[in-house]
């Protein structure tokens, strides 16, 4: 392939900036956008679980604790959108176009076969639901709701990887307008279906599935362009081992991190139950107050990778390198700012969720007042993790995701709750020594890495 015929001016233009441009230029660019749908996203679900408030405190619940069973199954998904993006955006790098088309076909035929038997558990709703240890409670009040929840993880498959692919491709605004798009249409559907028509927490999924596929009818329009190395053409698809390996090998490792994280937050709302449903209803709402930070924190970190990763592929270790750095920075600002912001608010912000429920609002306050502390440094594993996925050291990032519950979150509710008397204020903290732990570890991980890179590279 030449360039003239399957680069267009405009993705000639992006992969020069990015290969050349002042580094902080290219991070803004990038990162700015993603950054800010990743918080508008956050925001409109904290929207979500004002209005399922509006229902009642068992609709929060049933939300938080279904929320993670489909967090399990669309890690599949989102790790194979990050294996899918790195490669793409390395190969894109190089100037391999005709790799890039390859990657890009072959990565949307695989979100066909993989959404295949999501569908097939819809059936049998009621029993997965019990078999990942849901409260009977809660299944029947929430049964209805996952099996659209199913539906939307399997479109949500084509959309994550969609996104992947522009952002490989420096169209960030793009996708900021497209989910402001989605965003739009999800929240003002919501708000009919439960203030206007009264209805309940599967109209919630409902209106998700509808904006969901507003997003897939735009993503299959922009992906059967032709001319374009970044299109869908059945005739690339390719399953020979140089196409599809390096994006498997670097996938499976975020797959089972992003599962095995998910699987782990399931554990712990499992245990959190102990306490009462309100406290896994509450321990939803702290997470999604720490998410306002994270969000766009992971908003610099989804696109430095990107950044990072064409660099590499073009054979600039250093500009790679400075990226990260820059991406750091700017998350440590972040998680200072939003942190002393969300506590110094914490009171209006846990009445918009507590409804009339005083006693549900001071769980809410009892939760995040510790999860909050670890905002800054989750600003430094997002960075750290910009650092790894750039670079190919996924094996790494799934370890210190599995050590952030495995080892840093269950043992030490398990603890909290058999061998002191503190209650539900355990939750909280158990979230605040992960969250702290992860960050310290990642740090440590960060620095040894840095160092090997710039020992093989002689930087």
């Amino acid at each position: 392939m030449s360039d003239d015929k399957v680069l267009s001016r405009k993705d000639k233009k992006f992969r020069e900036f990015v290969l050349g441009s002042n580094m902080w230029n290219v991070i803004f660019a990038i990162c700015l956008p993603l950054a800010t749908y990743s918080g508008l996203l956050h925001i409109f679900k904290i929207i979500d679980t004002m209005i399922a408030a509006h229902i009642g405190t068992d609709a929060v619940s049933s939300i938080a604790y279904i929320s993670q069973i489909s967090f399990v199954i669309s890690a599949i998904g989102g790790g194979l959108a990050i294996g899918a993006g790195m490669k793409i955006s390395e190969a894109y790098g190089a100037g391999n176009y005709e790799l890039v088309k390859k990657r890009v076909s072959t990565v949307c035929f695989l979100c066909l076969l993989i959404s295949i038997p999501v569908i097939l558990v819809i059936p049998f709703t009621p029993q997965f639901l019990r078999l990942n240890g849901t409260p009977e409670e809660l299944i029947e009040a929430s049964g209805q709701y996952f099996s659209v929840e199913l539906i939307n993880i399997a479109v949500n498959f084509f959309n994550t990887v969609y996104i992947a692919i522009e952002r490989a491709r420096g169209n960030t605004k793009l996708i900021m307008w497209i989910n402001i798009i989605y965003l739009a249409i999800k929240s003002f559907l919501t708000a009919v279906f439960v203030y206007v028509m009264n209805g309940t927490v599967v109209m919630i999924a409902a209106a998700t599935l509808v904006a969901n596929l507003s997003m897939l009818i735009i993503a299959v329009v922009n992906m059967m362009k032709k001319n374009s190395i970044f299109a869908f053409s059945p005739k690339y698809i390719s399953l020979r081992k140089e196409v599809i390996a390096p994006v498997i090998k670097t996938s499976y490792p975020a797959v089972t991190e992003k599962a095995a994280f998910a699987y782990g937050k399931l554990i712990v709302n499992k245990m959190s139950t102990g306490y009462g449903n309100s406290v896994v209803g509450a321990l939803g709402v702290s997470n999604n107050l720490g998410g306002i930070t994270t969000q766009l924190q992971n908003g610099f970190q989804e696109g430095g990778a990107s950044v990072i990763s064409q660099n590499i592929g073009a054979g600039k270790t250093g500009r790679a390198l400075d990226a990260f750095k820059k991406i750091l920075i700017i998350n440590i600002v972040l998680g200072a700012v939003f942190m002393s912001l969300t506590l110094l608010f914490l009171d209006p912000l846990s009445s918009l969720f507590s409804g009339q429920d005083e006693e549900f609002r001071i769980l809410i306050k009892e939760v995040y007042g510790y999860e909050a502390l670890g905002a800054v440094t989750l600003g430094i594993n997002a960075a750290v993790m910009a650092l790894l996925y750039g670079f190919g050291y996924t094996k790494l990032t799934l370890l210190l995701n599995v050590m952030r519950v495995f080892v840093f979150r269950i043992p030490v509710l398990w603890f909290l709750q058999n061998f002191t008397d503190i209650g539900s204020e355990s939750v909280g903290i158990v979230m605040m020594v992960s969250n702290v732990s992860v960050g310290l570890c990642s740090a440590v991980a960060g620095f040894f890495v840095i160092r090997r890179i710039k020992k093989t590279h002689t930087l």
